[in-house]
């Protein structure tokens, strides 16, 4: 290959290293010409700038002569003077004046209808704007009714003192004596099974239970409709006589409120700072340290796979350390804690937005 042979755009180069990074480059320049207007100032005046910065690496001597000829046109670019601008005619006018009595007439009545038009809209919107500062007015009302109400639900709790008392009501025969402190809000509503509190997601509300798993859905600790709902226990367990697993259910709510926050647990370094809390039934107290972090979903009856939510006693030693097992697969991070059969256990459990029907699931055993 002779010395001509390695030309390109004007420039001889001596080898063939130098040649095939000329080529290189000028692959790159005529890609960036074939979208460049060489009349627009602000397209030329943009590239310039991109090749002064360094935005396009060349690899020979060509990405310098490049840069002069953009540079070259963007200074006559920048010389040339502005086309002059058009003169604008004259719009000629028509007065209301001007036009017939008939044509005056059908003017008139569009103008009434258009403002009718705007009296309605503005009407509406006004509407609108009085229902949703009701709305919010009402809701943050309610808000702060129920942080009121649990706080003062909590204070009682407080206030009593230890000890137990028996309760001569008729569910109450067979049954262990309730805690003193609960006897209180156990009068107030039969439906309490126990409290639970974890401070650090703030946590702090009474459980209840009744025959199904939808009532404490939208109901309150005063029976009143709450689309916040209660914190309750699964209709199939026994607070006075607990099995190997005790699940508690609530909702997420967007305000924190209920299991708002529970999935704090989903850090390693929030378990980490807060791995124990308590669950009190009406009948003894409790403090449990976690185990178990994971997600998880409502399966359909035909997938055979671990299913947390039927999981309340296990038939054998066999059976419970093998969900003790497909828990430990399913955690989002190692805790070290292991359970022993015979160990009592607590199952919370929420909603998960990470998938349809997902839950978001806290296992802890019981430590004392």
């Amino acid at each position: 290959m002779d010395k001509e042979t390695l030309k390109v755009r004007g420039r001889v180069f001596r080898t063939k290293i130098d040649y095939a990074r000329a080529w290189h480059d000028n692959r790159t320049i005529e890609q960036i010409e074939k979208t460049l207007d060489k009349t627009d100032r602000l397209q030329v005046e943009r590239l310039k700038e991109a090749l002064e910065a360094g935005v396009y690496k060349f690899e020979s001597i060509l990405g310098e002569d490049f840069l002069e000829e953009i540079e070259e046109i963007y200074k006559a670019l920048k010389n040339k003077p502005e086309p002059a601008a058009k003169k604008k005619e004259p719009v000629e006018t028509v007065e209301f004046d001007d036009y017939d009595a008939e044509m005056k007439l059908q003017i008139l009545r569009e103008m009434k209808k258009k403002q009718r038009q705007r009296s309605i809209t503005l009407f509406v919107l006004g509407m609108c704007i009085i229902g949703s500062v009701g709305y919010l007015i009402f809701y943050f009302a309610l808000y702060h009714k129920n942080d009121a109400e649990y706080s003062n639900l909590s204070a009682m709790v407080k206030e009593d003192s230890g000890g137990t008392v028996t309760i001569n009501y008729e569910e109450a025969k067979d049954k262990p004596p309730i805690l003193k402190k609960y006897e209180t809000l156990y009068q107030k509503n039969r439906k309490l099974v126990g409290w639970l509190k974890i401070e650090a997601c703030g946590i702090d509300y009474p459980v209840m239970q009744t025959t199904n798993n939808e009532y404490y859905l939208d109901h309150n600790y005063n029976q009143e409709y709450d689309k916040n709902g209660s914190l309750f226990m699964d209709k199939d367990c026994d607070a006075a006589f607990p099995g190997d697993n005790t699940i508690i259910y609530g909702h997420h709510m967007k305000s924190g409120k209920m299991f708002g926050k529970l999935n704090y647990y989903a850090k390693k370094s929030f378990w980490e700072e807060n791995p124990t809390f308590t669950f009190d039934t009406i009948y003894e107290t409790g403090t449990y340290e976690v185990m178990y972090v994971f997600r998880s979903r409502i399966y359909s009856e035909e997938e055979i796979v671990f299913k947390y939510y039927q999981f309340l006693d296990a038939t054998s030693s066999d059976e419970f350390y093998s969900n003790m097992e497909s828990m430990a697969e399913m955690s989002l991070y190692d805790t070290g804690v292991e359970a022993k059969y015979g160990d009592k256990l607590i199952t919370l459990s929420t909603c998960d937005s990470s998938e349809e029907d997902g839950r978001f699931v806290v296992v802890a055993r019981k430590i004392f």
